[in-house]
Order: structure tokens, then C-alpha cells, then sequence
């Protein structure tokens, strides 16, 4: 199955399937789906009812939005596949379901998830690094519920750091996704990104872990 061509107005999701959610975490996917509505973006996601992708699709439908479901056909009984959406794909294999979910979005939000989530995310992440895509990557660093003092990526953010301190991953890495704290944020990130026409090619020194990133006076014409 093709994938079809991603437009600047549709926003592929990230998040869990999980049932057995914290009510904070299952409120910012509402919030997030139905501001994506609002603005007039269409909402891609992996088209199950289940735990953040359920509550988002829901949401974003219930605003008058636009839903479309990416789904494998193991997937459908156990992430129930949500028939409401306005266009559903079932496809055979989970590449197949990344590949189409990348291909749809022109802009990647990433909200709380576990393995399967973070894998998307790097996957994304690692395409952009390399210079196969320039779409926008949000990261949704929620408060934790279960800790007042911290937000739930805070240790992913840190290893990036440990990362980098060490050398195995160039600092400039930060600037190839946003990170905001609400989902109610996400909208206005991405109007401003979405102003950026042209974000231009990743500089070959991200490559290279503890090259040295240069500035804007630095970087000349051609940076």
C-alpha cells in the first residue's frame, strides 16, 4: 500500500495505548486533540480506542476535527480499532504502519508513551538528524502526576544530555525537536514553525558527536 502525501495541516500523534492512565495524562490528550481541531489540522494517529489515542481521536472528533487511523491488522482486536475515524488503513506489518504514519504527518507531536512510543520517536528523530525529513518534532513533557517536581520526559531530556556530555551524541541534536511542558502549547509551536518556510538542511556538524556547532555570525552564506 502507497503511502499518501503528508499536507502542512495534518499532525501525526505519538502516545500510548495503555487503559490504566493517570486522569492528568488522559486530559492533555484531550486538550491536544481537540486544539488540533480547532486549528484546523487534521489529527493522524495509530487508529485504535485505547488509552491516549482513543481519548484524542475522540476529542478532536467531538471539535468538528478530522481523524485518520493507521493501524496493522494484528493490532485491530487488541488496540480495538476505532471505526469513527474519518479515514482508517489497515495495513500488514508495524513498518508499514510507521512508514505511512511519517508519510501522513507534516508535523510530529509526541505525547506520554511507552517502548512503542519512543521508538516512533526516534525513528522521526533520527530521520530528521539525517537529513531525510525537515518536519517539525514537539515533545509533550507533561507534568508527572506521581511526582510534583518532575515532568515525565525529564529523564529521556537528561539522557540526551548524559549523551551529549559524553560525546556519543552532538549537542545540536536539541535543536531538531521543541519541547513544551502542556499540550496546549502545542498549537502555537507549531504556527510558529509552520512560519519557518524554509528550516533548511541539518549542518553537517550535528553529525558528529562534540563537534562544535556554529552560530549564526559563524555560519556564513551558505549556513
Amino acid at each position: 500500500m502507497s503511502a499518501p502525501q503528508h499536507t502542512a495541516r495534518s499532525v501525526t500523534v505519538y502516545c500510548s495505548s495503555s487503559p490504566h492512565l493517570h486522569a492528568d495524562y488522559v486530559r492533555e490528550a484531550q486538550i491536544l486533540g481537540r486544539a488540533l481541531a480547532e486549528s484546523g489540522r487534521e489529527l493522524v494517529y495509530g487508529g485504535g480506542t485505547r488509552g491516549l489515542m482513543g481519548e484524542i481521536a475522540k476529542s478532536a472528533r467531538d471539535a468538528g476535527g478530522r481523524v485518520a487511523g493507521i493501524i496493522t491488522e494484528r493490532l485491530c482486536a487488541l488496540e480495538q480499532l476505532d471505526l469513527e475515524n474519518h479515514q482508517i488503513s489497515i495495513v500488514k506489518t508495524m513498518r508499514e504502519r510507521k512508514q505511512m504514519l511519517e508519510a501522513r504527518g507534516g508535523a510530529f507531536v509526541v505525547l506520554p508513551g511507552g517502548v512503542g512510543t519512543l521508538e516512533e520517536f526516534f525513528e522521526i528523530l533520527v530521520g530528521r538528524l539525517l537529513g531525510e525529513h525537515d518536519k517539525p518534532i514537539v515533545i509533550v513533557n507533561t507534568s508527572d502526576p506521581d511526582d510534583p517536581n518532575a515532568n515525565y520526559y525529564d529523564p529521556l531530556l537528561t539522557m540526551f544530555e548524559h549523551m551529549i556530555a559524553s560525546n556519543f551524541v552532538n549537542e545540536g541534536v536539541r535543536t531538531l525537536y521543541e519541547v513544551c511542558e502542556h499540550a496546549s502549547e502545542v498549537v502555537g509551536v507549531l504556527d510558529r514553525l509552520d512560519a519557518q518556510t524554509d528550516r533548511g538542511p541539518v549542518r553537517p556538524e550535528i553529525l558528529t558527536p562534540g563537534a562544535p556547532i556554529a552560530s549564526a555570525g559563524e555560519q556564513g552564506a551558505d549556513g
